[in-house]
């Protein structure tokens, strides 16, 4: 993959070249991803495409198998903006360049793996592997309690990988059952997720039950949910702001893509079982997030717990895409291939889409907190003010990097969350009134920010300041234009993303309800 070949070139180039190989290899990445997008990719089906299967280690049963359907692709291209813009908000001057930037490029290559990835046991892999560059990342350009920040997340993370490993080898195992060959292919897998007489059942629990709280436990880690995020306002405080950027604008995806594609279809009917504590942990997520960022006064501390709350929506779209009465997989398309009137459809749809807008909008929000810090010396909300007047540039991305976290209508956040909210309605009203106050919340504390850091008399910090500079302008800008463009024509990336959902409602649908 071309950030790994990346990595390497820059890990042996002189130091004065790291950030311009770093920049080159990442803008290509990003070119060649949306070329493929949009020129190669076939729109009309969902399928895998550009599959790739060899074998790696035939002894285990392992084989290096790839392929790209509609919601990888569009995560991706995420991952692939994202670390451009990581690079492109770096400093010059940075402490030992060539390392940086080169793991920088590794972790760019181990999250396309994850995306990538259609055998089991190379998705874990991968998913381990992008451990090792954040943890260095934190742990050696961040703040004052760098390493305690770095150990913790990935203490945590290590824990949940764990739990992973259990799972995978459970299911792997348990594929081996009446006479078939075990595989880690994760598509054959799911064909088996039917039979719930694999496996005995133990401490009150059946095997599919098992599989899925192990699943569920590891990637519900990454996303985070409550109560297991606690690693992650650590991790962005003490981070360095363009690794915040990074963290926030596609780690946090890992986890969702795991449940979306491995621990809900491999669990059986007990994926349906467990729909209701999905929607509760969502909007615990939701209300809980905003509330804790409603009281913070360290500005990025906030955004952090804001990533939280948002990240929310997924779980309660996935919750609700979960709710019955299921019946044949073919019941959930109509003949057309087409999606019926079918509320579970959209809550799919926004759930799925808001891990790309998220990714949009919470990078946006640590390059102004990373800005703000710059110039003020600090993040003390209660000691700033003023920066509109000195800073009229800044002040315009902030309002389109507010208002798409706030989810205002014409901007990327909006569409995904009321997708959320219209598809979880008819199953969940009484938990989509609760994301609602969530919102309301949310507003609270971005116009509490908002007033606080831009309005009122310029304080001390804020009278000598200089807007935004070129590297700062660029690095905003691309989002910024995002952030509109897709909240405007949501079908660039809906186009890509939905014929992949109708098969992942499909095979959801299969796999609740096996004997439709």
């Amino acid at each position: 993959m071309l950030p790994l070949a990346g990595a390497l070139l820059v890990a042996l180039a002189p130091a004065r070249a790291a950030r311009s190989t770093a920049l080159a290899v990442m803008g290509a990445h990003l070119g060649l991803g949306l070329y493929l997008a949009y020129a190669l990719f076939d729109r009309s089906q969902g399928a895998m495409q550009w599959a790739e299967d060899l074998p790696w280690i035939p002894a285990l049963g392992v084989r290096f198998s790839l392929g790209v359907d509609g919601l990888a692709l569009i995560l991706l291209l995420l991952n692939a903006l994202v670390h451009l813009v990581a690079v492109i908000a770096t400093r010059s001057g940075i402490r030992a360049p060539r390392a940086y930037y080169a793991l920088l490029l590794l972790l760019a290559a181990a999250v396309n793996g994850v995306f990538l990835a259609t055998d089991l046991f190379l998705f874990y892999v991968c998913w381990e592997l992008v451990l090792v560059p954040m943890y260095f990342l934190i742990g050696v350009w961040g703040g004052a309690e760098r390493v305690q920040a770095a150990t913790k997340f990935l203490l945590f993370t290590l824990g949940g990988s764990v739990l992973l490993l259990i799972a995978i080898v459970a299911v792997h195992l348990s594929s081996g059952a009446d006479g078939l060959e075990p595989s880690f292919n994760i598509y054959v897998l799911q064909s088996l997720a039917g039979n719930e007489q694999v496996g005995a059942e133990f401490l009150g629990l059946a095997f599919r039950e098992w599989v899925f709280l192990l699943f569920f436990l590891g990637f519900a880690v990454k996303i985070p949910v409550f109560p297991l995020h606690t690693w992650l306002p650590a991790a962005h405080v003490q981070a360095p702001t363009p690794v915040s950027v990074v963290l926030a604008g596609v780690l946090l995806k890992l986890g969702a893509y795991g449940m979306l594609r491995i621990a809900l279809p491999l669990a059986g009917s007990t994926a349906a079982s467990w729909a209701g504590a999905l929607a509760l942990l969502g909007v615990v997520n939701i209300v809980y997030g905003a509330w804790v960022a409603l009281g913070q006064r360290d500005f990025k501390r906030m955004v952090a717990y804001s990533s939280i709350s948002h990240m929310g929506f997924f779980l309660l779209g996935v919750a609700a895409a979960l709710r019955g009465p299921f019946g044949s997989a073919g019941e959930a398309l109509a003949p057309t291939g087409a999606p019926l009137a079918d509320p579970r459809y959209d809550a799919l749809a926004g759930g799925s889409l808001q891990l790309f807008t998220h990714g949009l909008s919470a990078a946006l929000m640590f390059l102004i907190v990373g800005v703000v810090q710059r110039r003020a010396g600090h993040r003390d909300l209660e000691r700033m003010g003023g920066f509109a007047a000195r800073m009229p540039r800044l002040t315009a991305f902030a309002l389109v990097g507010f208002f798409a976290s706030l989810g205002l209508p014409g901007l990327a956040g909006f569409v995904s969350e009321v997708m959320v909210i219209f598809g979880s309605w008819a199953v969940y009203p009484g938990w989509t009134l609760l994301s609602c106050a969530g919102l309301l919340l949310v507003a609270a504390f971005l116009a509490r920010a908002f007033r606080l850091v831009f309005t009122g008399p310029p304080s001390d910090a804020a009278r000598s300041m200089a807007d935004l500079d070129a590297r700062e302008s660029w690095s905003m800008a691309p989002l910024v234009l995002l952030c509109i463009a897709i909240g405007v024509a949501p079908a660039l990336l809906l186009d890509l993303l939905l014929p992949t959902l109708r098969i992942v409602l499909a095979t959801l649908s299969h796999v609740v309800s096996p004997s439709g």
